[in-house]
């Protein structure tokens, strides 16, 4: 079995957290105001760990990147894709979440405030792990380690 390098295993371990993530907005206490999970849309009243909104699609979402970085993880250039586009689409859903109107079914996800700014920190420590764990696999090679 070939050695692991670290972006491999941070794209993994960020993919168990979103797997992680992604089944506890499934379970009652873990999502607060469940009965009022919804597949989409605004309307969706739940929110995991009473802060951040999620609807059925929110945690599909999360469950989907959860799968991609375990997938992902397995090769280190697919890993750093994995990290790096991965962290620019959650700084486009930042992004999106500022501009639009909450209210509106532009939020089709669903998005709150804290979602905004939990996508802003996921984007970019993904975007930084992506780099900084991708330069060690290349000084390994050249023997700079």
């Amino acid at each position: 079995m070939a050695r692991l390098v670290p972006v491999q295993i941070v794209a993994a371990w960020t993919g168990a957290v979103f797997l992680a993530l992604g089944i506890l907005g499934f379970i009652p206490g873990a999502t607060t105001d469940y009965e009022l999970l919804r597949i989409a849309g605004h309307h969706s009243g739940a929110l995991l760990f009473g802060v951040f909104a999620v609807s059925v699609l929110h945690n599909i979402v999360h469950l989907l990147f959860g799968v991609g970085g375990l997938t992902f993880g397995r090769d280190p250039a697919a890993a750093r894709l994995y990290l790096l586009g991965g962290g620019t689409a959650y700084l486009a859903l930042w992004l999106y979440g500022l501009v639009i109107d909450k209210a509106s079914t532009a939020n089709v996800v669903p998005f709150n405030s804290a979602d905004d700014w939990l996508h802003f920190g996921i984007g970019s420590v993904m975007v930084l792990l992506g780099l900084v764990t991708a330069r060690f696999r290349t000084e390994q090679r050249h023997g700079s380690l």
